[in-house]
């Protein structure tokens, strides 16, 4: 009797799963279908949830492929944007985290209550003085003004600096009898071990960036530096909306992250599992 009961509340568990995982994607399949429609029928109709299904064609995709070579240059400002701010926040957040983590150093506590402080406080409210700083350092329509105040974030030091307070120190000491130094430490032996977290912080700071919006808004100003969510937004003005590129290309912006997830998936659970509790 048991275990038909568990059986059957597996059953309504994965039901209910399953249900609230179609509602959860409902928009990205209303997204896909209507990148499908041609751009004539969407103009006249508008975007709605009833689909033409006769009318479904590929050209929306041939477009932004053949002819939109400006789609492709924001692309690839968002991608090597993306990619240089997920390896420049990788590197120096874990370090920050785990010095915060592993050393008794004077100010410490300081410097941990300083990031959970920031972590409290809205980016719009830090947008003006970074947008002064921006223009004092003359960063002003730079990609490096749109990478810089992304480079050390609060968010990824907080959850090195948990994940490394489950790290053995042992190894540590170990390590320093053996002879090395201390950056021998972290990048031969701990910043392994911190794997997980790596790969965790990866897929969320990768999404961080590459539908980040505000930011770029306010620090770039020409066209070809524009990041893909800027570029697409340029395409709804009040004298017409570009349905070509729009919804095609925003289906093509799924792409790098579902990548990024595939690749980093095994870890991304176990990651923020133990960087969440431990500490």
């Amino acid at each position: 009797m048991k275990k038909s009961n568990s059986k059957a509340l597996g059953f309504i568990a994965t039901l209910v799963m399953a249900i609230v995982s179609l509602i959860a994607l409902f928009p990205i399949i209303s997204l896909v279908l209507s990148s499908f429609i041609p751009s004539s029928s969407m103009m006249r109709n508008g975007i709605s949830f009833s689909f033409p299904w006769d009318e479904l064609t590929l050209s929306n995709y041939t477009y932004i492929f053949t002819q939109s070579a400006e789609y492709w240059t924001w692309y690839g400002n968002s991608l090597w944007i993306s990619a240089l701010m997920i390896v420049l926040s990788l590197f120096f957040s874990s370090m920050v985290g785990y010095a915060l983590a592993m050393y008794d150093f004077k100010g410490s506590n300081i410097f941990f209550v300083a990031v959970v402080f920031i972590l409290m406080v809205p980016f719009e409210i830090l947008m003006l003085p970074l947008f002064q700083f921006m223009i004092d350092m003359m960063l002003i329509d730079t990609y490096l003004g749109v990478i810089l105040p992304g480079v050390v974030a609060p968010v990824a030091v907080f959850f090195f600096r948990q994940y490394a307070l489950g790290l053995p120190k042992e190894l540590m000491d170990a390590a320093r009898i053996d002879g090395s130094t201390e950056y021998g430490i972290f990048f031969k032996i701990m910043l392994p071990l911190m794997g997980p977290s790596l790969a965790a912080m990866a897929i969320l700071q990768g999404l961080g960036s590459w539908n980040n919006f505000l930011w770029p808004l306010l620090v770039l100003r020409s066209n070809d530096m524009f990041t893909l969510p800027l570029g697409l937004a340029t395409l709804l003005t009040p004298y017409g909306n570009n349905y070509d590129v729009l919804i095609a290309g925003s289906v093509m912006t799924i792409v790098p992250i579902v990548i990024l997830f595939i690749f980093f998936q095994r870890y991304f659970i176990s990651g923020l599992t133990v960087g969440g509790v431990k500490g």
